[in-house]
């Protein structure tokens, strides 16, 4: 085998060491926060937008840190342990600790508790409405394959962990 069609191995091989996600996560909330805001639009609901702005404001924002630091925490914990935040790129190392003690998911959780927090900061009565099917996408087209991905990838030790860790959050 000449150099050439080894690099080829190699480089074809890298190039499938990821999760065969279906849609790079970071458009599902994109895409909430846009249809939410159209929806809000085009047909209001009205329902957030009845409570006091300054209580809106505070509850929302309380929930809205409070998912921006959970995401933070698994994203700064994938750093720590020199490993690819983007499923994009091959995970280099298992994660269990820190907020991985937790969930599993703690971006995708945080994503979803900050988007409620934006929803009930601006009264946007559709981004809870669309976090159902978000939701579900992101179950079924990102996480899914992601679990795949790393029980093939590290076998065991993500298995016991897989026991030991709720999906997203306890109970779940």
């Amino acid at each position: 085998m000449t150099d050439s069609a080894l690099d080829d191995q190699i480089a074809e091989a890298r190039s499938r060491d990821r999760p065969d996600v279906l849609i790079f996560p970071p458009l599902i909330p994109l895409a909430t926060v846009m249809a939410g805001c159209g929806l809000q639009w085009l047909a209001p609901l009205g329902g957030l937008a009845k409570f006091d702005s300054g209580l809106r404001w505070g509850i929302g924002a309380v929930v809205l840190v409070t998912g921006l630091l959970m995401a933070a925490a698994g994203k700064f914990a994938l750093k720590r342990h020199g490993t690819n935040i983007s499923p994009l790129h091959p995970s280099t190392a298992l994660v269990t600790d820190g907020i991985f003690e937790r969930t599993r998911n703690p971006l995708y959780v945080g994503m979803t508790v900050a988007l409620c927090g934006i929803a009930v900061i601006l009264a946007l009565d559709w981004i809870p409405l669309l976090l159902v099917p978000a939701c579900f996408v992101l179950h079924f087209a990102v996480v899914r394959p992601e679990e795949g991905y790393l029980e093939r990838k590290f076998g065991d030790a993500y298995c016991a962990y897989r026991q030991r860790v709720p999906r997203y959050l306890p109970g779940s």
